[in-house]
């Protein structure tokens, strides 16, 4: 595969092998998986483990979307500190979705390590770094109540983040050492590896296109043919379609974009030599990394405006790197790319119950990584007779966001104006 074919850096640079197969139905499935991202590869993994017989389609190929596109970083929890999260989910399930989505990260990696996923793993832990004063504020806030729960986030002062990003940009930041980076695609296909050892058929190129009850199962009518199952997961979240009524206005739709330079020198042995993975506070947030080929990856909120080479994110990211680490000079892009994120309201994902044996976990808000694949094992419990009571969120009847077309067209002009603004 050529870079111009690839629909991310990680697409091309995964070790894993990819894996594309045509639909080969017959009889019935326990569970049939609509998308194999990671909730889909990860119920897949779980379900199969248990027992249940299991199919995934695809309508592309593995790791089409969010989960072959984003930047890498094996995040805990979620954007929201706990204590938000906490008061959104009350008591009982706020203080139980803290402590396991907290230990998220080990779980990603746990998988890896009993699987053997070649998908370049950094257990460094990743920084949240201040983009100004008050952002090293909030920072303070979240530290107080990590330490509270007892978690390994350290606070750094803004010499300590210089010394560990290798610039004096960021004011400060949070440490978190439960967390780590990876390639991303790599785990996609590791995960797809995994469920097929276990026994889960996986067909790709193959677009659902209804969904129909025949009494106590459900027809799977596809592009190229029909799967019947017991029960059906739909596994696509910000690349929902319209297989399933409103669901793909049940969030807001944004975009995050990635430009990766070719591998540097030692030029850029001071940038990050911890290899964290970085985010910051800013309301249009940040990222930056190198990967396990010393390329430097840059991302924020959008599109990519013209290409690796030319146009305006190019400009952008050559701004930045100008900007926040001077001593490396000019620099050519190897890869640029964006994907989608499905964002909700309150910032906190869901699991819908569509109808009776039809789930979906959606609204990851930007932590596809340890949200889908956590998902995931959630709801082989739940398929295999867990008490939904015991799920780390309640579930919960799908609704509709009548302003999402609306702000999703409204953020993508402000990423776009921040990329203008930042460019020049």
């Amino acid at each position: 595969m050529t870079t111009s074919e690839a629909i991310s850096l990680w697409d091309v640079s995964a070790e894993e092998p990819d894996y594309r197969a045509p639909l080969d139905a017959s009889g019935v499935v326990d569970v049939a998986i609509v998308g194999a991202g990671f909730t889909g590869l990860s119920t897949a993994l779980h379900c199969a483990e248990k027992g249940l017989s299991v199919h995934i389609i695809e309508a592309q190929q593995i790791g089409f979307g969010g989960s072959g596109r984003n930047c890498g970083l094996v995040n805990a929890a979620l954007w929201l500190p706990p204590q938000k999260v906490r008061e959104k989910l009350g008591t009982t399930y706020g203080p139980r979705f803290i402590k396991k989505f907290g230990s998220g990260p080990e779980y990603v990696f746990s998988l890896i390590e009993k699987h053997q996923m070649r998908c370049e793993v950094t257990r460094t832990g990743t920084i949240h770094a201040a983009h100004g004063p008050r952002g090293f504020v909030d920072l303070q806030e979240r530290h107080k109540e990590w330490q509270r729960l007892g978690e390994p986030v350290d606070l750094l002062s803004r010499e300590e983040v210089t010394q560990m990003t290798g610039t004096d940009h960021f004011h400060g930041g949070l440490l978190d050492q439960r967390c780590g980076t990876i390639n991303p695609m790599s785990y996609c296909r590791g995960l797809a590896r995994a469920a097929r050892g276990a026994g889960a058929l996986i067909s790709t190129g193959v677009r659902a296109t209804r969904l129909q009850r025949d009494g106590d199962l459900w027809r799977v009518q596809t592009s190229q043919g029909e799967l019947t199952a017991k029960a059906v997961v739909l596994g696509t979240n910000a690349y929902t379609d319209e297989l399933w009524p409103n669901l793909n206005r049940s969030f807001t739709p944004i975009h995050y974009f990635q430009l990766a330079t070719k591998p540097l020198g030692p030029e850029a042995d001071s940038i990050l030599p911890g290899k964290q993975g970085l985010w910051d506070t800013g309301q249009i947030m940040f990222n930056v990394r190198r990967d396990a080929f010393n390329r430097l990856l840059l991302g924020s909120m959008g599109k990519v405006i013209g290409s690796k080479d030319a146009g305006l994110s190019n400009r952008w990211a050559r701004k930045q790197i100008q900007r926040i680490f001077p001593e490396l000079g000019p620099v050519e892009f190897e890869e640029a790319w964006h994907g989608q994120i499905a964002m909700t309201p309150d910032h906190l994902p869901r699991i819908h119950e569509l109808d009776n044996n039809l789930y979906t976990p959606i609204g990851y808000n930007g932590r596809g990584i340890t949200t889908g694949t956590m998902f995931g094992e959630t709801l082989a419990g739940l398929l295999t007779g867990m008490d939904p009571a015991d799920l780390p969120l309640p579930i919960t009847r799908l609704s509709a966001v009548a302003s999402a077309p609306i702000m999703s067209r409204i953020y993508q002009s402000a990423f776009t104006a921040n990329q203008i603004y930042k460019a020049f």
